[in-house]
């Protein structure tokens, strides 16, 4: 038979029935055979077949103090292997160009550094006048949208004061940073108006992974002029659903 490159039509009843299983045990509890019978409407002399065939794969594990079983570690080894191709860039760019389309400003991907976050793509407004986002470019912690949240999610201790001031608005007491990252943990989101460049506005919410750890950071920037409280304010709801939606791509939470 010729091949065409795409996958077979016809499955493989046996493996059909193992996933069965598998699903009737992603609830993450300890389940036994005959109750899995019952979930899945398959005979429990089938389903104990399955499960020794699985647990000797190593997909799920018999529980000897409860005669149950359970799903294994074996699972997550397969979910990080994937987790670990997947290119944050190549995920995030669709969501940089929506969020462009869907607020007029320029949107940017930054990733966690040691000490700043890293600008490592972006995508910029259509319009005359924009802000213009540079490749490299690292967010001060204390005095862009990007650092507080790197700040406020990642692992990263606070900068010592006394904090440098860009401008007349930027935050230079540990206090007023300190309250200031307590609201973009409950918001899910930091701003920063015209703190480390005058004339610029900028949003920017959190990217989490599988371990709930900061894997990076997605934005949204423009001339304070146009980019006003207002403005910021509503481009933050599609701003936290597209760094949700990437967080889920990620393997992180859904919200």
């Amino acid at each position: 038979m010729a091949r065409t490159g795409q996958p077979a039509v016809r499955h493989v009843a046996a493996v059909e029935r193992a996933f069965a299983v598998l699903d009737a045990l992603s609830d993450g509890g300890e389940l036994g055979t005959n109750e899995i019978a019952r979930r899945t409407g398959i005979n429990a002399s089938t389903v104990s077949r399955l499960l020794a065939t699985l647990a000797s794969a190593r997909f799920v594990e018999h529980v000897p103090e409860s005669g149950r079983y359970r799903l294994s570690l074996r699972l997550i080894e397969l979910g990080n292997a994937v987790l670990g191709r997947l290119d944050l860039r190549s995920l995030a760019r669709p969501h940089l160009q929506a969020l462009v389309r869907e607020t007029g400003e320029t949107a940017t991907l930054s990733a966690p550094g040691e000490h700043d976050a890293i600008t490592i793509d972006f995508a910029h407004s259509s319009s005359v006048v924009q802000s213009v986002a540079q490749l490299g470019r690292p967010s001060v912690g204390h005095a862009t949208a990007a650092g507080k949240v790197l700040l406020a999610f990642g692992e990263i201790e606070l900068p010592s004061e006394p904090f440098a001031a860009f401008t007349p608005r930027t935050i230079t007491r540990r206090s007023e940073l300190e309250g200031e990252l307590d609201r973009t943990r409950r918001n899910g989101y930091a701003k920063a108006r015209e703190e480390r460049e005058e004339g610029l506005a900028a949003i920017a919410a959190p990217v989490l992974d599988s371990r709930h750890d900061l894997a990076g950071i997605i934005g949204v920037q423009g001339p304070a002029s146009r980019f006003d409280v207002e403005a910021m304010r509503v481009a933050s709801g599609s701003l936290i659903a597209h760094a949700t939606a990437l967080s889920h791509a990620l393997g992180g939470p859904r919200a």
